[in-house]
């Protein structure tokens, strides 16, 4: 009902004149869905990648009226997805006025509602709560009991009502009788003990609950919503299978397949100030570094793969990587900049804090591996815009790059500082000519703005590849060749 038309409805008579009908939420979340697909809207906004994987199986679900387990390693927009369905719902419900389950005025029942409507009949009071309102979340955690989800009897209660323990009234009811008529999302369901998982059963099945011993004949109206990582991720437990078999659908969430998607998630989600925004610019090639960098963590052999790598990652260290370049520029007091590949450097502590190493990565140190996988997304992008760098080569093959690696064999080195202001960092990149015109010949057209990003990128790759090496120093990096230094010394 619109919000114009509840407003001047208050009792049970009034509700039963406008025409309303009582529909369950699962057919409620079905028949919203029907009409978004049918008129073409998009079903779960913001969510990329899944259009043409999760959220169709999501949708069949949600049609077939089943309860849903999101199947999948971390940052993969589980309780994102849980989350939107909300959007699915009725913008406003009726139900029975000082209920503490929502009862809904047509289908009441707990004893409060079946006793006042009985008392009042069609004066009833109704009350009206949003779709905002009905939806509830739950952290499964090793301590949560079947009195925090299901309920238990309440001492003080029985006291002050002054009622045995053996009257129902006594009950006081848990989060999940609390959220009928609701969508209620368990979040990592595998950490929920064993016999708690057990006093779910009938709540799935069957749709009621016991207490206590007392029998209720509570058909809860619920859209359960399980989120879980794969079984094998740790030991902590896992989804015992009477449980499995109780829920109809899982689906199985992935990461992006590409660094389009990537990209849109990070910039979508990244929390930036609208300063940053303004007064610091990124080159697309940046995007697509930093993009890279989860995709060769994924497949490192430093990092356990069961783990999984988050999208987290990417959207913190995009807010490092920004946040890097804006404390440069207050430092040298300029108004304006562009990312640079050095300011990479500052993203470390967004990548070590994401990863899980296997014993090879803790060998390596949490820092060194951060700074492979920089080096390695660097190497994976290198041959997108320059010529490719054969492992194997002919001795005395020409290659593009000579001109570029002799200028470093002829010079003394080449320094870039971490507090460099822009002029001064362009005119260093300026000054190696066959740097130059390798950018000229390879990519004519790009804007400046943006050519010094790929001219970093130019170096970085040939060190990645073993033309020239690098050493970080306390100010910055120094560009060397890798052999001439060696050679003028004997």
């Amino acid at each position: 009902m619109s919000k114009l038309k509840h407003e001047n409805i208050k009792t049970l008579g009034e509700l039963k004149a406008a025409g309303y009908s009582y529909k369950s939420i699962k057919d409620e979340l079905r028949v919203n869905l029907l009409e978004k697909i049918s008129n073409g809207e998009e079903t779960f906004h913001g969510v990329w990648g899944y259009e043409n994987s999760v959220i169709p199986e999501l949708e069949r679900a949600i049609l077939s009226r089943h309860n849903i387990n999101l199947l999948g390693l971390r940052g993969q927009a589980k309780t994102r997805l849980a989350r939107l369905m909300v959007q699915l719902l009725d913008e406003w419900i009726p139900v029975v006025e000082g209920s503490e389950i929502n009862d809904d005025p047509f289908e009441p029942i707990s004893r409060y509602a079946l006793e006042l409507i009985k008392e009042k009949g069609d004066k009833t009071p109704i009350a009206w709560i949003h779709r905002d309102e009905r939806f509830y979340e739950k952290l499964a955690t090793p301590d949560v009991t079947v009195a925090d989800l299901i309920g238990d009897i309440d001492p003080i209660k029985a006291a002050n009502l002054k009622l045995s323990y053996a009257d129902d009234r006594v009950i006081h009811f848990g989060m999940i009788p609390r959220a009928n008529r609701s969508i209620f999302v368990i979040n990592e369901l595998p950490d929920l003990q064993a016999r708690i998982q057990v006093a779910l059963f009938n709540i799935l099945q069957e749709g009621d609950i016991q207490i206590r011993g007392f029998k209720l004949r509570l058909s809860l109206d619920l859209q359960f919503v399980f989120t879980a990582n794969p079984e094998d991720y740790t030991n902590r437990g896992s989804i015992v299978t009477p449980l499995k078999d109780r829920i109809g659908s899982q689906i199985l969430t992935h990461y992006p397949e590409n660094l389009e998607i990537a990209k849109k998630i990070t910039l979508q989600e990244a929390q930036l100030d609208q300063r940053q925004k303004e007064i610091i610019h990124v080159p697309e090639l940046a995007l697509d570094v930093l993009e890279q960098i989860s995709f060769e963590a994924r497949k490192s052999e430093y990092v356990d793969a069961k783990s999984g790598v988050s999208a987290r990652m990417s959207i913190t260290a995009f807010e490092n990587l920004l946040s890097a370049a804006e404390r440069r520029i207050a430092r040298s007091k300029e108004e304006k900049t562009t990312v640079r590949l050095m300011d990479f450097m500052g993203i470390i502590p967004s990548i070590t804090g994401k990863i899980e190493l296997v014993y090879e990565g803790e060998q390596e140190g949490a820092g060194s591996v951060a700074e492979t996988l920089i080096e390695d997304a660097i190497k994976s992008l290198f041959p997108s815009y320059f010529p490719k760098i054969s492992k194997l080569e002919r001795k005395d093959a020409e290659t593009v790059y000579d001109e570029l690696i002799h200028w470093f064999f002829e010079g003394e080195g080449f320094d870039l500082l971490d507090e460099d202001n822009d002029q001064e960092y362009r005119n260093k990149l300026d000054s190696i000519s066959p740097l130059n015109a390798l950018l000229e010949e390879y990519h004519p057209s790009l804007a400046k703005e943006d050519s010094y990003f790929m001219k970093e990128l130019l170096l970085w790759g040939l060190v990645a590849h073993k033309k020239l090496s690098k050493h970080r120093f306390t100010q910055g990096y120094q560009f060397k060749d890798l052999y001439g230094s060696y050679i003028r010394g004997l």
